[in-house]
């Protein structure tokens, strides 16, 4: 049988009294939600935090809306906000329906009724859609800790698997997306089985003006990529014009960046190919998206 090691529990009622409880464990506290990640490694011993720190009643932490920023507007999602919120919200379907795309092949309906955004990042796990998707988006997390906040880009949150960038005493508070006029975007993902961790996953956005590329992301998952997104293929394509030719290059160029391993999921020239293929398929779907076609 499968059993966690003993464990303290603690319920914070306050993102205070979460931080102080983290402040109090230091590097031996977990913070848990929806805990499909966490409860499953704890079980197995793989994780032995020292307490566990449950943060459901932190509801203020549970929103989307847009916020005005000196940088401009921004999609701002609370940490606590569950995966089907995201998935239900007209608002994510207005600017992102690359939010929606990923949400609907996040594992099953019982994981998105109580995961949420902030675990899935936190988790850190290389394969997770959320993760690519926010890195494509280049998106923002906001970090708070007895000493204020802090801002880290998505793309520099992950420290190595399963790692991020968070001190003991940080709880990662808020996402924030910029908005972006005419944007189109998409996610393409190949699995197993319905709601398995991703063989390969690809997503994109695009800015079009005219035939010509202004602003484009592409984020990866399972694939290996750096800090989650293809910045060689970005940097390739911004600029150009989006023609057949340039989202082949686009492609060949993000399946070169990769640096998939070899596992029970498949082969590392499997998951190349895929790499490539998919992000077609994510640019063009985005394409169509940006230019109303579908």
């Amino acid at each position: 049988m499968q059993t966690p090691a003993p464990v303290d529990y603690a319920r914070a009622h306050s993102i205070e009294e979460a931080l102080d409880l983290l402040e109090k464990y230091g590097g031996e506290a977990r913070v848990i939600a929806g805990g499909h990640s966490l409860i499953p490694m704890m079980r197995l011993r793989i994780a032995q935090p020292e307490c566990v720190i449950d943060i459901n009643e932190l509801t203020d932490l549970d929103y989307i809306r847009i916020v005005d920023t000196a940088a401009g507007n921004h999609l701002a999602l609370g940490a606590l906000t569950r995966h089907k919120t995201v998935l239900t919200s007209p608002l994510i379907g207005e600017h992102y329906a690359i939010l929606h795309d990923a949400e609907r092949v996040i594992a099953d309906p019982i994981v998105r009724n109580r995961g949420t955004v902030g675990g899935s990042l936190c988790q850190a796990d290389p394969a997770e859609d959320l993760s690519a998707v926010l890195s494509a988006l280049r998106a923002d997390a906001i970090i708070r800790s007895a000493n204020g906040s802090r801002t880290v880009p998505v793309r520099e949150l992950d420290d190595g698997p399963y790692q991020t960038v968070l001190d003991d005493g940080e709880i990662l508070t808020e996402v924030r997306i910029p908005v972006r006029p005419g944007v189109g975007s998409a996610y393409e993902k190949v699995e197993r089985r319905t709601g398995d961790w991703a063989v390969a996953a690809v997503g994109a956005y695009l800015v079009l003006d005219g035939d010509t590329v202004r602003d484009v992301g592409i984020g990866m998952a399972a694939l290996g990529v750096e800090h989650g997104c293809s910045v060689e293929a970005e940097e390739y394509l911004c600029g150009r014009a989006f023609t057949a030719d340039t989202v082949e290059e686009t492609a060949r160029i993000a399946a070169a960046a990769s640096s998939p391993g070899p596992d029970q999921r498949g082969p590392v020239t499997y998951k190349r190919h895929l790499a490539d293929e998919l992000t077609r398929r994510a640019l063009r779907r985005a394409a169509d998206r940006a230019q109303g076609r579908i």
